[in-house]
């Protein structure tokens, strides 16, 4: 992929923004440790926290969700959609309204129907966007993320939330040690693994918003109908689904939920499905299956393991089955209709 004189001018803005994410990661925290400090105070006094979001910036809620939940914060993940047409109450609780572009449909309408209201905040890559100029905002290092599919904007994102936990008392060091040394295991194999497949199933338990996340890139990006299920949901019936047609891609770290993931993918094997670890538990690898090892980490520290590799695979999938990946022909970067 990275050898063809002939790349696509979408795969090389992709490459161009992963190549920055772990250094703008990085500004990113610095940058927004006092502001994530009236986030922090905001969270001690309401106790309560809705995240809320669209696409990759959903998906990055979910992931966090138990990050927020392991310092006592009733932490819980919405699309933005989704509260707009079905609303949880929102009254006592602590608001996090993300958008890199700060400038989607549902966001719009969002302050339009809501308001000012307190203890309400964004995150956003663009300081200029209507959700800056609406509520308090961190703002992430770079600028808005060019290129379609989300991959920098993610790890940024990411980056926001890490100054936020920290200024909740969690230790930020190991997740920083990740960012300022990324881990770049082959995924070769891994795509190879899935070269006879037609549609792609991605699955976690504690990182299962790193598997959304995931799924929705490869659906953009090879345009093939790839989607996630929570590991315990997949076992609920869609099982029936698996096959040498179905790949598996799982992420695994080393947290109580690891056999679970284990299980999962020793299960998808022997169904037929060709399957894919992403592995930063520090358990031996499950036989028959394809595992990305790297190396023992939990938490952010596993999610910003585990991501930049994960969109390695993502891209380098899409780029076997599309011959203009990274060029959207039914969508847009910045969603401005409903």
């Amino acid at each position: 992929m990275n050898s063809s004189p002939n790349r696509p001018a979408g795969l090389i803005a992709i490459e161009h923004e992963m190549a920055r994410q772990h250094a703008d990661a990085r500004t990113t925290f610095t940058a927004a440790a006092s502001q994530a400090g009236e986030i922090a105070a905001s969270l001690r006094r309401t106790g309560r926290l809705l995240l809320l979001g669209m696409g990759g910036s959903h998906a990055v809620g979910r992931a966090v969700e138990p990050l927020y939940r392991d310092l006592g914060i009733d932490a819980i993940a919405l699309p933005l959609s989704e509260q707009l047409g079905q609303p949880l109450p929102i009254e006592g609780r602590t608001i996090i309204v993300t958008s890199q572009s700060g400038e989607s449909a549902e966001v719009l309408r969002w302050f339009a129907l809501v308001g000012d209201r307190p203890d309400t905040f964004g995150l956003t890559l663009e300081a200029g966007s209507s959700l800056a100029r609406k509520i308090p905002c961190l703002v992430g290092a770079g600028g808005t993320e060019r290129a379609f599919a989300a991959t920098r904007s993610l790890t940024v994102t990411f980056a926001m939330h890490m100054a936020i936990l920290a200024a909740l008392g969690w230790n930020a060091e190991p997740a920083l040690a990740v960012l300022q040394t990324p881990r770049g295991p082959a995924i070769d194999t891994a795509v190879e693994a899935m070269s006879g497949v037609a549609t792609i199933v991605t699955s976690g338990r504690r990182l299962q918003g790193v598997a959304e996340a995931v799924a929705l890139g490869l659906t953009e990006l090879s345009r093939l109908p790839c989607f996630s299920l929570e590991g315990g949901q997949l076992r609920h019936g869609p099982m029936e689904m698996l096959g040498p047609s179905v790949g598996v891609v799982l992420f695994r770290a080393c947290d109580e939920t690891a056999p679970l993931v284990a299980g999962m993918a020793a299960s998808a094997s022997d169904a037929g499905s060709p399957v894919v670890v992403f592995d930063a538990s520090g358990d031996l690898p499950v036989d028959d299956v394809v595992t990305v090892g790297l190396g023992p980490a939990s938490g952010m520290a596993a999610i910003l393991a585990i991501l930049p590799v994960a969109q390695s695979f993502m891209v380098a999938f899409a780029a076997s089955r599309v011959a203009n990946v990274g060029t959207p022909v039914r969508s847009t970067k910045i969603t401005r209709s409903e």
